[in-house]
């Protein structure tokens, strides 16, 4: 019932009575477009379920691009738009609910003429802990709503996902209880580490083969942080 709500509340957020009239852009550009989105809830940054928002405050910090975030309502995001070895890359930070991020992202995507399979969402992950960063190339949402919503809006999986670990509650704690509450002073120690090995692995992606960006992650990445970042996982089937 949840997912069948947030999936009629997207499409209205999507509709033009939310959008008015908002220019896109040609699809068709000598310049290629790439998407970062950190998907999360508005309001509750320093929370683990919004630890993807806090990667892309970290990539813009690292893009030289901190002091550029600017709101736009017909997209409900605030973003910065960059370039990187060439090509055009669009930092995106729905304003939305978590379980409507998507409505924000297939607006942005239309407007600024980027395919899906050129959209890497940053998200928190429950199945890993603090510390592990996994990459999935498309497939299911694996239950999290922020990429269901993705998933849903923009018609396709292909979308790239970064899997920020924070690790499943302990004890009697509830999962809704422990994505929205903030970390504690333990994990914050290893937070600033998450941080960093997210923007490398990110600007890795984000470059072309032996660009620039790579081979300076390459020489600077020690052995242990390699370690931690899980090899990319292949598509699941459903």
């Amino acid at each position: 019932m949840r997912g069948m709500l947030s999936r009629v509340l997207s499409r209205v957020l999507m509709s033009p009575l939310f959008t008015g009239t908002m220019e896109t852009a040609q699809l068709h550009t000598e310049t290629r477009r790439r998407m970062v989105v950190g998907l999360g809830n508005p309001g509750m940054d320093g929370t683990r379920h919004n630890v993807g928002r806090a990667v892309l405050d970290s990539l813009a910090v690292r893009l030289g691009a901190s002091g550029r975030w600017s709101g736009d309502r017909q997209l409900s995001s605030e973003l910065v738009v960059c370039d990187l070895e060439g090509e055009r890359v669009i930092l995106l930070k729905p304003k939305l609910l978590m379980n409507v991020n998507g409505a924000a992202v297939a607006k942005a995507v239309r407007k600024f003429g980027v395919q899906p399979e050129d959209v890497l969402l940053v998200h928190d992950e429950l199945d890993k802990p603090l510390g592990k960063i996994a990459v999935k190339q498309g497939g299911s949402a694996r239950g999290h709503n922020g990429v269901r919503s993705c998933v849903d809006c923009l018609n396709t999986d292909v979308m790239r996902r970064v899997r920020v670990g924070i690790g499943r509650p302990s004890g009697s704690t509830s999962v809704d209880r422990h994505v929205l509450g903030r970390f504690s002073p333990d994990e914050r120690k290893t937070l600033n580490s998450v941080l960093a090995q997210s923007v490398d692995l990110l600007l890795s992606l984000l470059s072309p083969p032996g660009g620039v960006a790579v081979r300076q992650q390459q020489q600077k990445r020690p052995k242990r942080q390699a370690e931690d970042m899980d090899k990319d996982e292949t598509a699941s089937p459903s």
